[in-house]
């Protein structure tokens, strides 16, 4: 009698070698009409199709080689990784608003595959780099090409999506930055990209503090972009402002001292200091802003006071009304016992279901959407929808009443409860899932769908897909 519901449980969590993820979970459509499009085949298209439409030669094009070799992170401490063009982190993109982009991504011996996903950048859905989801991985000796138009400045980042929690922690990404198209910023402008490699924490691949060279008076924009599984602190020993957000500028963002501002895994903050400063890329690491010759200066102690971007800079008007949503959704993460794929263990949930029971966001194009994030397990979860970005509404009940606070990577802690929105205006089957990756791969993971876009690919099969 005990054995018998435990076998069926066990039975039942098996997933399938090869599996569409539009045949997982259920659909949910969030309070609005239904409709069978894209399931029963009829008036459906193929997301393959969605793709960048522009026939002009490209502005800007990347050749990216992945390998998987050793390589030093710092002196004396070897590191078996992945490179792209012989190097971790990968190279860094820096492209102009508006210009065309075309990456000729080439697998050398990534056994796995390797795909590449340009976070936070909402290119077509055939563009998103996803294993079994938008496209297939890329297996050793094969290649594929990635062309999207940057239309929106701002810091961004691309890393792999097969296999992601392995793949990402050991070396496939890079930093991608879109300037304005006359260039024109701050005095400086400068990238720090932090990662940790097996316990060795490193900006832009250098295992100790940078230094920057700005005149005194200079102002700096330092790009902070978080690409562990955790969220971090940065803070300066001087003023600073929060210029962006995830790619999105602030409103009027004033000046901060004696305060620090969480970067979530995943996500990204314009930090505007003026020489001199030091710029804290967490506990470990900062960038040194100033003259060649100045002396090193001393590590600021860490402010316990966090800034809270939910009242910070100047509310401004937005282009759609959230009151007047045609959709609602609730995603709540849980924990409990269970089965998932026939192992036994405490798993995440998402609405109460197990992987792969979890739920199809449904969606029309021009839709206003409102989604409620919960979070109820004892753990802080950086919650990643590819293809957009919301717009914070509330947190715990309290509205905002800052800036317009965008984001694509939100760090919901145990506990917390946020209101997002934002406009169905970008067609395709995507990914909303929480960048603690080895989380997203212990099924923390659900999908965006737009009625009527089906995907010809699958999970598993003669590709190896395994997007998480």
């Amino acid at each position: 009698m005990v054995l018998a519901p435990l076998a069926w449980f066990w039975q039942a969590s098996l997933i399938p070698g090869t599996y569409s993820v539009m045949d997982m979970g259920y659909l949910d459509y969030g309070g609005g009409s239904r409709s069978s499009a894209g399931h029963d085949g009829q008036h459906s298209m193929s997301l393959r199709d969605l793709v960048e439409t522009t026939d002009r030669p490209a502005d800007l094009v990347v050749n990216l080689s992945a390998q998987r070799k050793m390589f030093e992170v710092s002196t004396g401490h070897p590191f078996d990784g992945y490179t792209l063009n012989d190097r971790s982190p990968g190279p860094a993109i820096t492209a102009h608003v508006g210009e065309l982009v075309e990456v000729h991504l080439r697998n050398t011996n990534v056994d796995d595959g390797i795909t590449l996903h340009w976070h936070g950048v909402d290119v077509p859905n055939a563009e998103d780099g996803v294993a079994g989801v938008t496209q297939n991985a890329v297996g050793p000796g094969q290649k594929h090409t990635y062309r999207f138009v940057v239309d929106q400045v701002g810091t961004y980042w691309y890393h792999s999506h097969q296999v992601s929690h392995k793949q990402v922690a050991r070396g496939l990404f890079g930093a991608l930055v879109v300037l304005p198209a006359d260039g024109v910023g701050e005095d400086r402008d400068v990238t720090a990209l932090a990662h940790t490699y097996a316990g060795t924490r490193t900006i832009n691949g250098v295992a100790k503090d940078l230094h920057v060279d700005a005149a005194q008076g200079q102002k700096v924009r330092v790009r902070a972009i978080n690409t562990d599984i955790g969220a971090m602190q940065v803070w300066s020993d001087s003023e600073y402002r929060v210029a962006a957000i995830d790619g999105r500028d602030l409103n009027k963002p004033t000046p901060v001292s004696g305060e620090a501002l969480t970067v979530t895994a995943g996500g990204r903050a314009d930090l505007v200091v003026t020489s001199p400063a030091r710029v804290q890329i967490g506990g470990a690491t900062a960038m040194l802003i100033g003259p060649s010759d100045a002396g090193v200066p001393k590590k600021p102690v860490q402010p316990t006071k966090r800034l809270d971007l939910l009242s910070y800079g100047s509310g401004a008007p937005i282009s759609f009304d959230p009151t007047h949503a045609d959709r609602k959704f609730t995603y709540s993460v849980g924990r409990r016992p269970g089965f998932i794929d026939g192992r036994p263990g405490v798993w995440w949930t998402i609405n109460g279901h197990l992987f792969p029971d979890v739920p199809m966001f449904v969606v029309r194009e021009g839709e206003v959407i409102v989604m409620h994030i919960e979070n109820h397990t004892g753990d802080a979860h950086p919650m990643h929808l590819h293809g957009h970005h919301a717009v914070v509404l509330s947190r715990d009940g309290k509205r905002s009443s800052g800036s317009p606070w965008w984001t694509d990577s939100l760090d919901v802690e145990s506990g917390e409860r946020y209101d997002i929105a934002f406009v169905a205006n970008n067609p395709g089957l995507w990914m909303d899932h929480c960048h603690n990756l080895v989380h997203a791969a212990q099924g923390l993971v659900a999908h965006l769908m737009y009625e009527g876009v089906t995907t010809p690919y699958k999970v598993g099969g003669h590709s190896k897909n395994s997007p998480e």
